[in-house]
C-alpha cells in the first residue's frame, strides 16, 4: 500500500481519487439534487445505524456507558456528528476543507485512545460506509418513481463515501502520538 498523501497534498489526492472513479461533475450534481431527500430523513438515518452500531458487541463497546448500557447522551451527541457529516457530504464539494474536514474525523476515530471503545477499528469504519451506502440506495428506491433514477442516485452517492472512506482510511496508516485525555 503506498504511503498516505503529504496533508499538503490531501486535496489533489481527494480530486484524483474522484476523477478515477469516475466522479464527474453531473454526479456531483446528482447528489446536490436528491440531498434534500436525504437530509429530511437525517434523523431517521443516523438513528437507524446508531441502533445498528449498539447490536454489535464490536461497535457496541464505543457506546455503552460505566454499567454497560447504551449511553443515550453519547450517542445523541454522536448522531448530531454523523448529521453534520450527512451535510456537509450532501454539498458534494470536493474543497481543500472538506478533505482536511475528513482527515480531522478519520484521525478521531483512528487515533483516539481515552474514552469508551478506544480507537476505531478500520474495518468497523468501512462497515459504516457500507451501512449507510445501503441507508442511502433504500431511500433513492422508496422515494424516487423513476428506478433509473434511483439507481443513478445510489452510484453517485456511493462513488462519493467511498472517495471519501479513501480519506478516512488515510488516517489509520499515520503514525500515532501519545495522547492525554482532551479534558485534562
Amino acid at each position: 500500500m503506498p504511503a498516505p498523501a503529504p496533508a499538503a497534498e490531501l486535496p489533489r489526492a481527494l480530486r484524483d481519487l474522484a476523477a478515477f472513479v469516475g466522479l464527474d461533475e453531473a454526479e456531483l450534481a446528482m447528489v446536490r439534487r436528491t440531498a434534500p431527500a436525504v437530509l429530511a430523513k437525517e434523523g431517521e438515518i443516523t438513528a437507524a445505524l446508531y441502533e445498528h452500531f449498539v447490536n454489535f458487541p464490536a461497535s457496541a463497546r464505543f457506546f455503552l456507558g460505566a454499567d454497560g448500557t447504551p449511553d443515550r447522551a453519547r450517542i445523541e451527541r454522536r448522531r448530531h456528528s454523523l448529521g453534520r457529516w450527512l451535510r456537509e457530504t450532501a454539498e458534494a464539494a470536493l474543497t481543500p476543507d472538506f478533505a482536511y474536514y475528513l482527515l480531522s474525523m478519520g484521525i478521531a476515530h483512528s487515533h483516539r485512545t481515552y474514552g469508551p471503545g478506544g480507537v476505531v477499528p478500520a474495518e468497523l469504519m468501512i462497515g459504516a460506509m457500507s451501512l449507510t451506502q445501503s441507508a442511502l440506495s433504500q431511500l433513492f428506491e422508496a422515494t424516487m418513481a423513476d428506478p433509473r433514477e434511483a439507481l443513478a442516485a445510489s452510484r453517485a452517492w456511493n462513488k462519493l463515501l467511498l472517495v471519501q472512506l479513501s480519506v478516512l482510511l488515510t488516517s489509520y496508516q499515520l503514525p500515532s502520538r501519545p495522547q492525554s485525555h482532551p479534558h485534562g
